[in-house]
């Protein structure tokens, strides 16, 4: 068995990056690699332990400090590091901070099964524009030894309402040997005073005048990303919608929902005199009444 090289697990070229640029590069990798987007496939599983594995050594400076005098003086060389499996656990044990454990006479002794440990589930809030650009979120619970431990999650761009993200080993402990749960996280996608998030579509309210929504006209309205051009119809009734395509919500297909604005004609609570004159002029002259329209 060869020594791991996590720099190129993280598909970084040198070994001179900083944490900042080894955290992008997980965010990466991750999302890339992500169990949910990879169903049932045994290699992306197998691809995204390591992806841990390298991520939790290299993101630490201490840890990374020592991995590097071992790449740098053997690996980067073109030699492989360590052939043994005892051998790989010492320098696994060495940039963990574990302690060695004294091994038992196999001959001798009859082990018993290994069982994995359970895993762990739990739920986190992001905001709708969270969750379209992306972040990295610090979460804090409490283990069964009462200690809190707080880790960050990397929520991709684009997540699903509901979409869990997995976080390999760090559920309960094994037993006899076994491997570590895993943790869950269910992402809560909440609607913002602005943006309202149904499915891939975006709604938000187009709030209008009255002579707007009586003569027609083309105003602003803000998409999650941009501000854009929307043209009103003569005659628009509050409450209808216009639909503008692909400025909704990721689609995680290169594509992207719709922003949908929904009418709302504004009244002024206030009338210049101006105003107040013309009103009543439109009052004397009209002759629409909506209470004697047909249903």
């Amino acid at each position: 068995m060869v020594f791991k090289n996590y720099y190129k697990i993280l598909e970084l070229e040198t070994s001179k990056v900083s944490i900042d640029e080894i955290k992008d590069a997980y965010r990466k990798a991750a999302k890339k690699y992500h169990p949910d987007l990879n169903v049932g496939n045994e290699l992306s599983e197998e691809r995204i332990k390591d992806i841990n594995e390298a991520y939790r050594v290299l993101s630490v400076p201490a840890s990374k400090r020592k991995y590097d005098r071992v790449w740098n003086s053997k690996f980067a060389k073109g030699k492989k590091a360590f052939s043994g499996k005892e051998e790989k656990g010492a320098l696994l044990n060495m940039l963990l901070g574990k302690v060695p454990v004294e091994k038992e006479n196999t001959r001798t002794i009859k082990r018993k099964p290994q069982v994995k440990g359970e895993n762990i589930e739990t739920e986190i809030n992001a905001s709708i524009d969270e969750a379209f650009y992306g972040l990295e979120k610090k979460i804090s619970l409490r283990n069964i030894d009462g200690k809190v431990k707080t880790y960050t999650v990397a929520i991709p761009e684009g997540i699903r309402n509901e979409e869990k993200i997995r976080l390999i080993g760090q559920g309960k402990p094994g037993k006899n040997g076994g491997k570590n749960g895993d943790l869950f996280i269910k992402i809560n996608i909440e609607d913002s005073s602005k943006f309202r998030l149904r499915g891939n579509d975006i709604y938000t309210d187009l709030v209008i005048t009255p002579w707007e929504a009586a003569l027609g006209a083309r105003v602003n309205m803000d998409s999650i990303d941009e501000e854009v051009k929307v043209y009103i119809p003569q005659g628009i009734q509050s409450g209808e919608k216009i639909r503008i395509q692909g400025k909704g919500y990721k689609t995680g297909k290169g594509t992207r929902g719709d922003l949908i604005g929904e009418v709302k004609i504004n009244v002024p609570k206030k009338l210049s005199e101006t105003e107040m004159k013309l009103f009543s002029k439109l009052s004397e002259i009209s002759k629409f009444n909506p209470r004697n329209e047909k249903k």
